[in-house]
């Protein structure tokens, strides 16, 4: 079961300058990792864009927070994108805090220093120096790359490479339409105020097809909900109003592939819900448990 985040380039378009485009990248991180989601994901919104807060900062910035802190300056080193990322929230993902382990031991992201004769590598996993590792038969690996370190033991020291996908939460950029049609898309959900109103007999119905399936959830951006990002005209609009997606009642409105139109924040005391708030709003009800 995969759970998806999908937000527009657009994200950080009210921002006033750069420290306010960074915080609420922040707490959109943040709230990706607090809910476990497993992907992060950028869509293209050209048209919304202003100034130079763009996909290129909205990317750079999200990446930079789900970087484990241990590996942030050997990973990022100085950019301009970065000048305020003291600001940021911890995220403290449980996948990348580690523990003093036993057992299968606990996993980490680490970057390659150097690769050395004999298979073996110096990797930096955030102890107290980089450690040397045997690569997997069959894993290839070259430096500055960033592996998968599995600790058993930390007094004394004893870890491995692992040739399977980095923990912690992944960041992408991607085109809308790509990452609605993945395999693993699970039950695909446009968050908006336009959809139909989240209640308790629609997150029954919804946890079921979560759990079983995965989930990705879209989200707009400020001023910009999703159906002027996709140029939906008012009567398409409209018919978001009358169509539920989880029985398949109503008129079903144009759409680029998602299963329903939620509106999670049905009676908001706020002409606006920004997006960072939505998250939170949203992913909270939507990870409930049957």
């Amino acid at each position: 079961m995969t759970v998806s985040v999908l937000v527009p380039s657009s994200l950080t378009r009210e921002a006033e300058d750069k420290r306010e485009a960074t915080r609420k990248l922040g707490y959109v991180a943040r709230a990706a990792t607090v809910f476990r989601a497993d992907r992060l994901v950028v869509f293209p919104d050209r048209e919304g864009e202003r100034g130079r807060f763009g996909g290129e900062f909205v990317d750079t910035v999200l990446r930079y927070a789900t970087t484990p802190p241990y590996l942030r300056n050997e990973a990022w080193g100085m950019r301009d994108e970065l000048e305020y990322a003291g600001i940021l929230p911890p995220l403290r993902a449980v996948s990348q805090t580690g523990s003093e382990s036993n057992g299968s031991g606990s996993s980490r992201q680490g970057i390659v220093t150097e690769v050395g004769p004999d298979q073996r590598v110096r990797v930096n996993c955030g102890l107290q120096h980089p450690i040397s590792l045997n690569v997997p038969p069959g894993m290839e690996v070259e430096e500055g790359e960033r592996v998968t370190v599995r600790i058993s033991s930390r007094r004394p020291v004893r870890a491995k490479l692992e040739d399977e996908p980095l923990p912690g939460l992944d960041v992408e950029r991607t085109d809308l339409q790509a990452a609605l049609g993945r395999e693993d898309a699970g039950v695909r959900i446009a968050a908006s105020r336009f959809g139909a109103e989240l209640t308790v007999g629609r997150l029954r119905t919804l946890a079921g097809r979560r759990e079983r399936d995965g989930m990705t959830v879209v989200f707009g951006a400020p001023e910009r909900g999703l159906p002027d990002i996709l140029g939906m005209d008012e009567e398409a609009v409209d018919a978001l109003s009358r169509w539920d997606g989880v029985d398949g009642d109503g008129v079903e409105p144009i759409d680029p592939g998602f299963d329903l139109w939620l509106n999670t924040v049905p009676d908001q005391g706020s002409d606006v819900v920004r997006t960072e708030e939505a998250l939170f709003a949203t992913l909270a009800s939507l990870t409930l448990r049957e």
